[in-house]
């Protein structure tokens, strides 16, 4: 793996993180260009990082866009949204399209007009597109025998506990039942996401939260009310990710930068902390670097899909040649970078084997010269887009705000939650800072 040679030995004896064994980091001779100091570099950084912009894009993305579940016309919308800003840039811009799982929505509401947030499981049958208008039947835990011929045409709605979901389903349908709604049986804000397995059901199916399916009972079914269950199928789906690439001009060297972020959402989460947050930051440290002389070339890669399984990062590596791969010299990755969850006092450098490497330790260097609030913790974990990066042998680090001690992540996470009255527009340019200094010291000519 190249490494920066013009950095990287000041940047061992000044982290505080550093851990590797004897040989694993060459040392170099030189820190900085003659006259110029690490420090230098750093302010040419920091001093354009905008809070207002990162938080505007923030706000775009969750309130304007809203929630961008991979495959959907949202997600697209926002691939459409990051690719025109980044070619405002004079970035060389790049769409990989990539091929996903097929996937169900649901939307519901009663006959009041009152819309209930909605999941709908893997196996769950589809509704014609005007969707699955009943009235509702108090199907108890789901037994056999909390049923009688008073379920036939209606939606079940049924309790969490005691026996499977799939095994609910199967008896409501079984009493003529024609969708089931489970609701959860403790207090969660977002609704569950009732697992059916392998089995196939013939009827609809959704999980919603304790709250709303005890207000159903209350309100809707309690006095003969309806509601309206729809259930979309997703089919020969595909995501995008947005590649905006700079190369140095003649002369410069062959060493590839990644900085990446993910823009897609779970359902009914805005995804401003996970990850509007990252991908404003992302945009904005792009913005920042897209003029200033660099000698290694950077590429800003904005995955799709990495909520079902981090399938845009692991198609963009997947995409690297093995030319392109040798000349890696690291992977930035941000994700939930902008929490205002008071809790999450610290930066986590997570990388898959906890092990430090030339972006922690860039990154370490980089928070002490420039006074970063923020404790910088390295730790081991994967579960985001840098774990593809490492399985190929890029270092590869995620940064990512946690709770000191328990490693927790904010309370919102995969929640209706997690909107812009949770992000913090100092931590945006709290890890705007941090992240695109250390990128522009391994970049820079």
């Amino acid at each position: 793996m190249k490494l920066k040679t013009t950095f990287l030995s000041a940047l061992l004896v000044t982290s505080s993180l550093y851990m590797a064994p004897a040989g694993v980091f060459e040392p170099a001779k030189a820190v900085a260009a003659p006259g110029q100091s690490a420090a230098a570099f750093d302010q040419k950084v920091i001093n354009r990082i905008s809070a207002d912009r990162m938080y505007e894009d923030v706000y775009h993305l969750t309130e304007t866009i809203g929630p961008r579940v991979a495959g959907t016309p949202a997600e697209k919308e926002t691939a459409d949204f990051i690719k025109e800003r980044l070619l405002s840039y004079g970035y060389d811009v790049e769409i990989q399209e990539f091929a996903i799982s097929d996937t169900v929505l649901g939307h519901l509401q009663t006959d009041a007009g009152n819309e209930v947030l909605v999941n709908v499981p893997a196996g769950s049958a589809a509704t014609a597109d005007t969707g699955l208008t009943a009235s509702l039947y108090d199907g108890g835990l789901g037994y056999p025998e909390d049923f009688s011929t008073e379920a036939v045409g209606k939606i079940a709605l049924i309790s969490r506990g005691g026996i499977p979901f799939a095994e609910k389903v199967n008896n409501a349908y079984a009493a003529g039942a024609v969708g089931v709604l489970i609701y959860n049986n403790i207090d969660q804000p977002g609704p569950i996401n009732p697992s059916l397995g392998s089995a196939a059901v013939q009827i609809p199916v959704g999980g919603i939260t304790k709250a709303s399916g005890e207000a159903l009972l209350a309100d809707v079914e309690a006095v003969g009310g309806n509601v309206t269950l729809t259930v979309s199928a997703i089919e020969n789906a595909t995501s995008q990710n947005i590649i905006a690439t700079r190369t140095p001009k003649k002369g410069g060297g062959d060493g590839i930068v990644h900085v990446t972020a993910h823009y897609d959402s779970v359902p009914f989460a805005a995804g401003a902390s996970d990850n509007a947050s990252g991908t404003s930051t992302a945009l904005e440290i792009a913005r920042v670097l897209k003029s200033y002389p660099i000698d290694e070339e950077v590429r800003f890669a904005f995955v799709g899909a990495e909520e079902i399984g981090l399938v845009g990062s692991r198609y963009y590596v997947s995409q690297l040649s093995q030319d392109e791969i040798s000349r890696s010299i690291g992977n930035f990755n941000m994700d939930m970078v902008g929490t205002s969850w008071e809790n999450a006092t610290a930066i986590y450098m997570n990388t898959l084997d906890g092990q430090p490497n030339i972006v922690s330790e860039t990154a370490a260097a980089t928070g002490k010269r420039i006074g970063t609030p923020s404790e910088l913790i390295l730790y081991q974990r994967g579960a985001s887009d840098h774990v593809p990066f490492y399985e190929a042998g890029i270092a590869a680090v995620n940064f990512i705000r946690r709770e000191p001690g328990t490693a927790n992540l904010e309370p919102y996470y995969h929640t209706p939650l997690d909107t812009i009255e949770f992000v913090s527009a100092e931590r945006l340019k709290e890890a705007g800072d941090l992240v695109g200094a250390s990128v522009y010291q391994l970049i820079k000519k």
